[in-house]
């Protein structure tokens, strides 16, 4: 078992590595490596982007924008602080933000559709529920949290995870359902 943390230990590390070295090299203004980390995170920061701002159009500038910012200043990213595929979303999510509300303050003031109460609630509820999950995720075993993140929050297949990590496909399906397992056990507790 602690042979198995350790060698999921060490292949996140390598996974941070490799971000670091292809960071590198893009300071360097080396083109592949640029191309191999948009291939790597395009799809990532174009999601979070689509789920936040509902407009396929407005997603990509968005991804393009962050993925051009990591082009010109690649030192924006410190590794101590956690992975690039984390930092790339809570880019991604911040500039779409940036864009609504953008877009919020060139919209008349007629034309602006106020929210019901009923929808204020629900999402006061919704904040509510995704703080309860973010704290039933954040309990979760390494081994499940992992395969759980790169599934729902940077898009992988099973399939892709298994292929990552080195993990058996099996091993994967069954960690991210034992991990959705606890998290509705949370949710209804």
């Amino acid at each position: 078992m602690q042979d198995r943390q350790a060698t999921t230990a060490r292949r996140n590390g390598s996974i941070v590595m490799e971000d670091v070295e292809l960071l590198e090299a893009v300071a360097r203004q080396d083109q592949s490596a640029m191309a191999t980390l948009f291939d790597k995170y395009s799809r990532l920061v174009y999601s979070i982007a689509l789920r936040v701002l509902r407009e396929p159009a407005l997603a990509e500038d968005v991804m393009q924008e962050v993925l051009l910012q990591v082009w010109r200043q690649p030192g924006g990213f410190v590794s101590q602080r956690g992975s690039l595929g984390a930092w790339l979303a809570v880019v991604a999510r911040n500039r779409s933000i940036d864009v609504i509300r953008r877009r919020a303050r060139m919209t008349p003031i007629e034309e602006m559709v106020l929210p019901e109460p009923r929808n204020l609630q629900r999402a006061v509820e919704d904040n509510r529920l995704m703080d309860q999950v973010r704290v039933a995720v954040g309990t979760l075993p390494s081994e499940q949290q992992s395969p759980l993140h790169m599934a729902y929050f940077e898009g992988l297949t099973h399939t892709e995870i298994s292929e990552r990590t080195g993990t058996p496909l099996g091993t994967v399906k069954t960690r991210i359902r034992a991990a959705l397992a606890t998290v509705r056990k949370a949710l209804e507790a």
